[in-house]
């Protein structure tokens, strides 16, 4: 089952992706949905508006998860071309929901920088509350799984030994087009301007999905809607030489094998 949250004429609404129709559902935005304890039954089983699926807008996933949870160098890969060693656990960093835009929305290159990179990802999105979990309960808690690109500025990351200054710019990260369950992600890829710069298969993660959230979940508890980018492979621009960024008109395009596309345009932030 494909879910999503789409703009209308009255703001937002979550939808079902059917083969033939965008199904609309009982709730604002698919954060809402997956707050109900029946989001499932109630996703199947909806008869709402229909959509035609040609030129469906797409919003960000969950628009104002509760949490943006982001997993670095869990690629083997990626930790390779980077330098460095695997690590033993995860490095996790957060983001603020106002870094999201949708699958075809324009990304807004920071202000500022000159280096600004992309990481394609693998979102893992949670579909229920969940604390100290171990790893059957971790898996059962994830809803499904969405597309990412971790669009950072890498001359902003690099100021401090924390990277969050670097990841959350205002509209700086596209995620969707829309949730699947009962996947298994294959795949991961990135083109920029019609070259293939990152492509590599999910199971090259030192840290999978269920993984991640038992570990986060001894942290914090993990809520329905809440969001884990669970990192990107090898193929960043920073680690080319020479290196290259992004740039204003820059046509990115993000795939998951089994999961869904983001095809974004580098725009210039107001």
């Amino acid at each position: 089952m494909k879910l999503a949250t789409v703009r209308t004429a009255t703001g937002t609404a979550a939808v079902r992706i059917d083969d033939d129709a965008a199904v609309e559902l009982d709730a604002e935005d698919l954060g809402v949905l997956l707050a109900r304890p029946d989001w499932r039954s109630a996703a199947e089983t909806a008869t709402g508006a229909r959509h035609e699926l040609a030129g469906l807008d797409y919003a960000p996933l969950v628009p104002k998860p509760e949490k943006v949870l982001c997993v670095g160098l869990n690629y083997r890969t990626h930790i390779l071309e980077m330098g460095r060693e695997l690590p033993e656990y995860p490095a996790l960093f957060a983001k603020f929901s106002r870094a999201l835009v949708g699958a075809h929305d324009p990304v807004e290159l920071p202000a500022g920088s000159e280096q600004v990179d992309w990481e394609a990802e693998l979102g893992v999105v949670i579909g229920a509350e969940v604390r100290r979990a171990t790893p059957v309960q971790a898996a059962a808690a994830i809803a499904g799984y969405t597309v990412v690109n971790d669009v950072t500025a890498r001359d902003f990351q690099y100021r401090s030994v924390e990277w969050l200054q670097g990841k959350t710019f205002e509209r700086s990260t596209p995620v969707g087009p829309w949730l699947v369950t009962d996947v298994e992600p294959g795949d991961i890829s990135c083109e920029v301007d019609g070259d293939v710069v990152q492509k590599a298969d999910t199971s090259d993660l030192v840290f999978g999905p269920a993984e991640l959230v038992a570990y986060i979940s001894r942290i914090i508890t993990l809520v329905p809607g809440d969001l884990i980018a669970t990192g990107t492979p090898g193929g960043v621009g920073h680690a080319r030489r020479p290196p290259r960024y992004l740039r204003e008109g820059s046509v990115v395009v993000t795939r998951v094998e089994g999961v869904g596309e983001l095809r974004n345009v580098m725009v210039t932030a107001n």
